[in-house]
């Protein structure tokens, strides 16, 4: 496939934009990048993609998400209106994880992918829970990223909250899931070691993830720090913080995700970077639930690999760099600051994690590179070269539409239209599987 016509950012580490640009795809995987007249002329293709002068920029990687929120959009609590975040567990998150069979799980997954097709999100990092429909679920989930085309790390969040056996099966699930993986490879799956977070992790059942994950050489994918009573909880029971917890039990390391990492501490911070764990800023969520905001700017001058995440608040990853761009400039009460760090967490530290998890390049335009790539409707009204190009994505490309997602060199979507799957159709069902599981809830 040839895609010319197009303003290319390669996304390299020079952030090179190639006017009248054009990549050529071969298989799953970008064979070239170069000027339009230069490769038109080397690959002669019936029917090229001609861009139309857009933007052609590699998809994005959402580092941490849970699926299973669809099917909150709109429901009502059965309790007074939580004032902290455990009650927000207890109330809503908790009740409806155990509401979750495999249909609903199924559809929990096709809207969000849908989404994220049309926002431009073509990897998704996730992290399930469904307490009474725990084993093959996360086949149930593969299925549909397949069948959409979208590439997906999955993992199950264990957890001992709903007692041993529920843990027990947790662990089963990462541990078979992980092993499918290795023994049936997808180019679009892979699988890590879901872990909820401390406070609902007995010493047991850490020591037993911890022992899973290492002998699978899985990387393991949890909560830290995101709520103030997590580090109470833990200090209180256990001695120490979630960071040092985890750090203590081995799983903290450069494969690791952990997510949020708001209530940390400079002990902590060094831990993160020594380990070079993946720490996953979720902005949005964090302010949703009012636990804080994750200092973000001295994790990443201390070296700590920041990345970004939604934690389900949708699939679209430019409303979360947008966020995080503001939120630090009114946190810190500094308006020069954001402008480097927030684009490194969507556009270099996302990117690396995929790379590592996929064994390919992803996030950058070259040759070599998985050809996950999105078109967009952004013509720039001023100039635009790498030094002001962050100033564009975010006031401009951040807020346009996409046009085409390919993923693996397959078309998701194209002028707008979704390939392989019946929104309107899959929208209906959803709606008839929700009312189904908010009588459970």
């Amino acid at each position: 496939m040839l895609i010319h016509n197009a303003c290319v950012l390669t996304m390299d580490e020079g952030w090179n934009i190639i006017e009248n640009g054009a990549v050529y795809i071969k298989g799953d995987k970008i064979e070239d990048v170069g000027s339009s007249e230069e490769l038109r002329q080397k690959y002669i293709e019936p029917e090229p993609l001609d861009a139309g002068g857009r933007i052609l920029m590699p998809g994005f990687v959402n580092a941490h998400m849970h699926l299973y929120s669809t099917m909150s959009r709109g429901i009502a609590l059965r309790d007074e209106p939580p004032v902290a975040f455990n009650q927000i567990l207890e109330r809503l998150w908790w009740r409806l994880d155990k509401a979750l069979d495999d249909e609903a799980v199924r559809l929990s997954a096709w809207l969000p992918l849908i989404q994220a097709i049309r926002k431009g999100t073509t990897t998704i990092i996730d992290h399930h829970a469904s307490p009474r429909a725990i084993a093959g679920s996360l086949d149930v989930m593969a299925e549909i990223f397949e069948k959409i085309g979208l590439r997906g790390v999955l993992c199950y969040e264990v957890s001992d909250r709903d007692g041993a056996q529920a843990a027990d099966t947790g662990i089963g699930e990462n541990v078979r899931f992980i092993e499918r993986c290795h023994k049936y490879p997808s180019p679009l799956l892979r699988g890590m070691f879901g872990l909820h977070a401390s406070f609902t992790l007995s010493e047991d059942t850490l020591r037993r993830c911890a022992e899973a994950a290492r002998s699978l050489s899985a990387g393991c994918h949890v909560h830290c720090a995101e709520a103030a009573s997590d580090v109470e909880y833990t200090r209180k029971n256990f001695g120490k913080s979630p960071v040092e917890r985890f750090f203590d039990a081995g799983i903290l390391e450069e494969k690791a995700i952990a997510a949020h990492c708001v209530h940390v501490s400079e002990r902590d911070i060094a831990l993160l970077a020594e380990s070079k764990t993946n720490a996953i800023h979720n902005p949005r969520s964090n302010m949703n639930n009012a636990v804080g905001c994750a200092p973000v700017l001295k994790m990443i001058s201390s070296g700590v690999r920041v990345g970004l995440g939604t934690d389900g608040m949708n699939a679209c990853m430019t409303d979360e760099l947008k966020t995080a761009f503001i939120l630090h400039k009114h946190e810190n009460h500094d308006p020069r600051v954001g402008w480097a760090e927030c684009p490194q967490m969507l556009f270099k530290t996302n990117p690396r994690i995929a790379t590592q998890i996929f064994g390919s390049a992803i996030g950058v335009l070259a040759k070599g590179a998985l050809a996950d790539i999105i078109l967009l409707d952004y013509f720039p009204p001023t100039p635009m070269t790498p030094q002001n190009l962050a100033g564009h994505i975010l006031f401009g490309i951040a807020d346009a539409p996409v046009r085409t997602t390919i993923v693996g060199g397959r078309v998701l979507m194209k002028d707008g239209v979704l390939i392989d799957a019946d929104e309107e159709e899959i929208s209906r069902r959803s709606r008839e599987v929700a009312c189904e599981v908010w009588k459970r809830f």
